[in-house]
């Protein structure tokens, strides 16, 4: 599968967090950011569904990520491996873990926020954040998380993200695209990319998740 692992520690996730979001692991417990680059769609997905069609009951997206996280454990039968999936939330609606944020602190990619902003033109509107890749922009995706709780890192240094977004216009644009027009993707743009999603990937993600399987016959035939 094509993916990236971006290695944090669980006590850099939660040093910025409230309490209510903390991650119960040691601080220094090691974990892994998983997320998904621009041809895990040709190289992963549609393979996956052309062997998996009959045995698909929920988002192929989603199993297929489930399907190939599960095969990493495999790697490691000596060791407790933990998976949180990006979709995975609590009996109390909040989700299992807020995966930007464990993006930022895992130097995969620069979390965005109104508060990067220093002169805010948005006055009392809801602006939420987004992440930037250095090499693939908007395109791409954060998947899971990877959490060994019998390993401790007490030594690792962290790496920030590349702050790649670095002029106060060009943030206050990326926010506004996101925010306003997230539907036509121009703000995944921002920066000069390395790869993008294929159109027949654009079609597939913009389409609603429930008609999604209308589409496979089209999309997965090899």
């Amino acid at each position: 599968m094509e993916i990236c692992f971006s290695l944090p520690k669980v006590g850099w996730y939660n040093a910025i967090l409230q309490p209510g979001f903390h991650l119960p692991y040691p601080d220094d417990t090691l974990a892994f950011v998983v997320l998904s680059t621009p041809s895990m769609f040709d190289k992963a997905l549609k393979p996956f569904v052309n062997k998996e069609r009959l045995k698909i009951i929920r988002d192929p997206v989603d199993q297929c990520v489930s399907h190939h996280l599960s095969r990493v454990k495999e790697k490691f039968p000596d060791q407790k491996v933990d998976v949180i999936f990006d979709y995975e939330i609590l009996p109390s609606r909040k989700p299992k873990f807020l995966a930007q944020t464990a993006a930022h602190v895992a130097g995969a990619a620069y979390y965005y926020q109104r508060k990067d902003v220093k002169l805010d033109p948005w006055e009392k509107k809801k602006i939420y954040g987004v992440c930037i890749h250095p090499k693939y922009g908007g395109w791409f995706a954060i998947r899971g998380l990877l959490l060994f709780p019998d390993i401790q890192v007490p030594f690792l240094e962290q790496s920030a993200p590349v702050d790649c977004v670095s002029t106060e216009e060009k943030r206050i644009e990326l926010l506004e695209l996101f925010n306003f027009h997230w539907q036509d993707g121009r703000y995944r743009d921002i920066i000069e990319v390395k790869e993008r999603y294929s159109e027949e990937q654009k079609a597939y993600f913009a389409t609603p998740p429930a008609e999604r399987f209308q589409l496979l016959g089209d999309c997965f035939t090899e």
